[in-house]
């Protein structure tokens, strides 16, 4: 097997469980691994410390393993065994009233570069790393194995998930077991269409479920924003919560021809909805003082480090904006899903925005991603999803 060794005690974190090793801790490269394939990592002394995909860039290898066992079927099938059951212990696995959740979530289920998303009996995989890329029929093969008839379908959906740099080859979305055109699931009770064809992640933001059940124990009676709504997620709990109004709005008009569509699975002529393919910031401006329950779930405003202290910027004028619509007495649901911003740095943010509207504001919740999203506790970057739940006089 080709060899990567380390510089001289760069293997610190890896002998604390971390699963990447980064470029610049790197001394030299032996065999000339090509991108995504299976390397071992050694200590300057050449004691073996890892096992994981190589890759260009700055995280160079992605562990899979911290014991030398082969990476093959019978590695794959069991850690998909491990993940399946812990879904099954929240008991997400076989629930009638929810068939989606999120069954890989890379690093946090020692699956770096993997994710891998249920709605029904359809798998929708994406792979964040050449190496997964490589290996995803043979972790296909092994998901229907893990999951049986439980999984009919495997969609692969990586085009715009995968490193540029690699020259990848074969990255096209397309079935890899199977072929369906339903694309209906459900979650917690709730039907909404799963665009996994050309929808943002695998279809929908599976992250949100705890969040929007939430939101609707707030909804009864309520005038209601969800703003970048996507597929209308927040705005169908709401409704289902009795609120007396919800507007959905998104710049995207896809998103929002596919927000109706979910409204009307569930809701079918509720004249209580109404949707606006509309700017989120021009939409704020122009709005009136009608809401008592703002939603701000914008995608993620720093992608990378550099974008940080734009992103903050960003996030500070959008919920001050919010704070300076919303009505006395009204929630703020706000996020930020930007894995570079701490949670510390948005709350600051919010902090300032309030502080700026000259409002009385108290949280009331403080919101993270749901389970099966879990954080490795050696991998604290994967806690990315941020929220806090605001009462605003």
């Amino acid at each position: 097997m080709k060899s990567v060794f380390l510089k001289s005690g760069k293997e610190e974190s890896l002998k604390r469980f971390h699963p990447w090793v980064f470029s610049g801790a790197i001394a030299r490269v032996e065999g000339d691994p090509e991108e995504g394939e299976v390397v071992d990592v050694y200590t300057s002394g050449k004691e073996f410390v890892a096992r994981g995909h190589y890759q260009v860039g700055s995280i160079a290898v992605r562990v899979l393993t911290f014991v030398q066992e082969p990476v093959d079927r019978s590695f794959w099938v069991r850690r998909l065994t491990v993940a399946r059951d812990m879904r099954r212990a929240l008991g997400l696995v076989g629930n009638p009233q929810s068939d989606t959740y999120r069954l890989v979530h890379g690093e946090g289920d020692n699956l770096p570069g993997l994710i891998i998303d249920i709605y029904g009996h359809t798998a929708v995989m994406q792979a964040h790393s050449a190496g997964m890329h490589l290996d995803r029929m043979e972790v296909a093969d092994a998901l229907c194995e893990v999951m049986g008839d439980d999984v009919e379908h495997i969609y692969y959906k990586s085009e715009t998930t995968l490193p540029f740099k690699a020259d990848l080859m074969s990255t096209e979305n397309g079935f890899l077991k199977g072929g369906s055109p339903e694309n209906v699931a459900m979650e917690n009770g709730l039907r909404f269409h799963v665009d996994w064809l050309k929808g943002q992640k695998t279809g929908f933001f599976v992250d949100q479920r705890d969040n929007r059940a939430l939101l609707e124990r707030y909804s009864a009676g309520r005038h209601v924003l969800n703003m970048f709504c996507y597929t209308g997620g927040f705005s169908f709990y709401a409704l289902r919560g009795g609120a007396a109004l919800v507007h959905s709005v998104d710049s995207s008009s896809k998103a929002i021809d596919l927000t109706r569509q979910n409204v009307a699975l569930n809701f079918p002529g509720d004249t209580r909805h109404e949707a606006f393919a509309e700017d989120a910031f021009k939409f704020l401006d122009r709005m009136d003082n009608q809401y008592d329950l703002i939603v701000l779930d914008p995608p993620a405003f720093a992608k990378h480090r550099d974008a940080l202290r734009n992103a903050l910027r960003g996030y500070t004028k959008l919920n001050a904006k919010a704070f300076e619509k919303i009505r006395s007495g009204g929630i703020l649901f706000t996020f930020s899903c930007s894995q570079v911003v701490s949670k510390q740095d948005f709350r600051n943010a919010v902090f300032t925005a309030a502080a700026q509207s000259r409002r009385s504001v108290r949280i009331l919740h403080q919101l993270t991603q749901p389970a099966d999203h879990p954080v490795n506790i050696y991998h604290p970057e994967g806690e990315y999803l941020k929220g806090l739940v605001l009462y605003v006089e």
